[in-house]
């Protein structure tokens, strides 16, 4: 999930103001360990591990964490007011401005934390990557998966997902046809943090992207992605009306329950909500979801979905204090990496306890998490090969938070029938454009 930018403004109100505390309380910390600042999610996952690294390593370590909906801007506060923070969990969608700001230092000289690259995930590095730089190393990634009831399918006889946006028409009528449901399609298109996952991976399947290599928009083109995607959707609702009209008032919480009553037969979801649908104590469609390949779309079409990732990243104070650095290795090592025994332990715990996915491609191979994805998802195999074509999102930069709001705007317009995709994505790219131009 994602957030509006902060200025730096912003954040130097809130030093001054110390509305959460302000750097005073990190000053307090203790030299000599590592400072950790992450926010309010997996805590108890996060001190367990943190006492096995403390044991294994002999490394002290001062943890604070926030809720996440102040974590970015408490952050920012104490970057700017140059707290002691070592290192800190980070969203993706946040790392071009805090590396224009200067808050993140990169770690392409550090190999012991580079050599991770090689048993992770492509979009997972991409991710942590800006203007040619790697910052982080990641410890949660996850991307949007194509779910499907597949109770409601043997009822209209059908007997495998399908493959291709125009077949998961077909089969939505003829669900429709059989007088099963009126709305087989489900997908949420509520204007909050997660619709941009939503349409990017919508428009990845249909071959497309936002931005060309150069960043420049191509949302607008007649036959690009976007628009053909764009047009899907609103024909989904207006013309075949598989998809209900208040999907642009269903976010992705309200989404997951609806698809969890059994009432629909295909959704877009995050892969780690899995374990959620399938929950006897959660779902009433439980043991019945199964993940499928993202469907592709048109004659450009790919099997592509959009991931995103959390990651850990090192402070440009940390790194360059020889001490301090080594420590924050060692910690973003036992943490993001392997740990002391060569094992990815902490990415396994988030897997097994909160069913959240992680870029390392090796753990697919531990016993026990083959026994979760084949508790949860009736098997690893679908999972894990979506995940090798997932995509970032292009748009992320350091204007995203004001573009985004335009882009939500945008979509939602489409679905509506306000707009048409052309014009719709023709004035979001030119937004694009603008914020570009004035970032420089």
């Amino acid at each position: 999930m994602m957030q509006q930018a902060v200025s730096r403004r912003t954040a130097l109100q809130g030093l001054v103001a110390s509305a959460l505390g302000g750097a005073g309380a990190a000053q307090a910390q203790a030299a000599g360990g590592v400072n950790f600042i992450g926010w309010s999610a997996a805590v108890d996952q996060v001190k367990a591990h943190i006492t096995a690294f403390e044991r294994d390593t002999g490394v002290r370590v001062n943890y604070e964490n926030f809720p996440w909906a102040q974590f970015r801007t408490a952050l920012v506060t104490r970057l700017v007011g140059n707290a002691p923070i070592d290192v800190s969990w980070i969203s993706d969608a946040w790392l071009p401005e805090f590396a224009e700001a200067g808050w993140l230092a990169d770690i392409d000289d550090i190999a012991s934390l580079k050599r991770y690259n090689a048993e992770a995930a492509n979009y997972c590095t991409q991710s942590m990557t800006y203007k040619g730089k790697q910052y982080g190393l990641s410890y949660y990634g996850d991307h949007m998966s194509f779910m499907v009831n597949t109770e409601v399918m043997a009822k209209a006889g059908l007997t495998a997902p399908p493959t291709t946006w125009e077949e998961v028409t077909e089969q939505c009528l003829k669900i429709k046809a059989a007088g099963i449901m009126e709305y087989p399609l489900l997908l949420s298109l509520g204007a909050d943090t997660w619709l941009i996952e939503f349409v990017s991976a919508l428009t990845f399947s249909f071959g497309g992207s936002f931005v060309d290599d150069k960043g420049e928009s191509i949302m607008g083109a007649a036959n690009g992605g976007a628009v053909a995607a764009a047009r899907w959707l609103h024909d989904a609702i207006h013309k075949h009306r598989i998809l209900a009209p208040g999907a642009v008032e269903t976010v992705e919480l309200n989404g997951l329950r609806a698809f969890g009553s059994g009432a629909h037969a295909f959704t877009i979801e995050p892969t780690y909500r899995i374990r959620a649908l399938n929950d006897a104590a959660q779902a009433t469609a439980h043991g019945k979801i199964r993940p499928a390949m993202m469907p592709k779309g048109g004659p450009r079409g790919t099997h592509d979905t959009c991931g995103w990732i959390r990651f850990y990243g090192i402070t440009p104070a940390a790194k360059a204090d020889r001490a301090r650095r080594e420590r924050a290795v060692k910690f973003i090592e036992y943490f993001g990496g392997r740990d002391t025994k060569g094992e990815y332990s902490f990415q396994k715990l988030l897997l097994l306890d909160m069913g959240l996915p992680s870029c390392a491609l090796p753990i697919a191979q531990d016993a026990g998490v083959r026994q979760f994805w084949d508790r949860w998802a009736g098997g690893g195999a679908v999972v894990a090969e979506q995940a090798l074509k997932a995509r970032k999102k292009d748009v992320v930069s350091p204007w995203f938070g004001e573009w985004v709001e335009t882009s939500n705007q945008a979509w939602q317009s489409v679905c509506l029938n306000r707009a048409t995709p052309e014009a719709a994505l023709g004035a979001l790219g030119n937004k694009w454009n603008e914020l570009k131009r004035a970032f420089r």
